[in-house]
């Protein structure tokens, strides 16, 4: 299968590091991924300036560090840097995306982007906390998840007509205890804006506190999976239109 993986915490990142080592055995690969942290800018293009792409030939996998965004990442390595990829592969990020986080998310976007162009694309997170040592990061764990979605779900992946958000416990393999299929939680993103005068100009800087997870005890929830230890698979949708609301014609009287 030909997979175009890119992320938004940088080409150097140990997340798509570990994918593209764990994906290059067993599939024709391409990483397309952003020169440096990209983290939160979600479906955001480059559209006033030009963006760059820097060849990396120090690995086994062909790369390009492109000085864009996530999505653009995906829009040029499928459309310019190489033929359209089967399957677009946007991690593995550097923390959660669960719940209200899809809206955030650089990760995500870049599963976003593929399905655009008619691709199916799969974001991938590893639900670690960033206080958390190094040493005790599951990548491996994550990039086998990955593997296993692959072998074992993707009839249902490769329909392009929507997108996957697969979420992964930061557990040793043995101790996720499968995958499952949910739905969005809902998260609300703490924090608050703290200001500093600079020179007669304010400045403001997003300080983040923990957010707040109103679904960890609901099943059938990402949130709720992730906590009791399984790795969450969302299909997420491009048509954004409320569901419950029906059709009308406006009226052509005069309000």
């Amino acid at each position: 299968m030909r997979i175009l993986v890119t992320n938004d915490d940088g080409i150097d990142s140990p997340g798509i590091q570990t994918l593209a080592a764990r994906l290059a055995g067993e599939h024709e690969l391409v990483v397309v991924a952003p020169s440096g942290d990209r983290s939160g800018v979600s479906h955001a293009i480059t559209a006033r300036e030009a963006i760059t792409i820097e060849l990396r030939e120090d690995g086994p996998v062909r790369s390009y560090a492109c000085s864009g965004t996530p999505a653009d990442c995906v829009f040029l390595g499928s459309t310019e840097l190489w033929q359209t990829p089967d399957l677009v592969i946007s991690g593995i990020n550097h923390g959660p995306n669960l719940g209200d986080d899809v809206n955030y998310s650089g990760t995500v976007a870049g599963a976003v982007e593929a399905a655009l162009l008619g691709v199916p694309g799969l974001a991938v997170s590893l639900a670690c906390d960033h206080v958390e040592p190094l040493d005790r990061r599951h990548w491996d764990a994550a990039a086998e998840i990955v593997m296993r979605c692959l072998s074992g779900a993707f009839d249902r992946i490769r329909d392009a007509s929507c997108y996957w958000n697969l979420n992964v416990p930061n557990l040793p393999l043995e101790q996720i205890r499968g995958i499952a299929v949910t739905r969005l939680g809902r998260k609300r993103i703490c924090g608050r804006m703290v200001g500093a005068d600079l020179n007669g100009a304010t400045q403001y800087y997003r300080a983040w506190e923990s957010p707040f997870e109103t679904d960890r005890e609901t099943l059938g929830t990402d949130i709720g999976a992730v906590h009791s230890g399984y790795a969450s698979l969302t299909p997420l949708l491009l048509d954004r239109t409320a569901p419950s609301l029906e059709p009308f014609s406006p009226s052509s009287e005069a309000t």
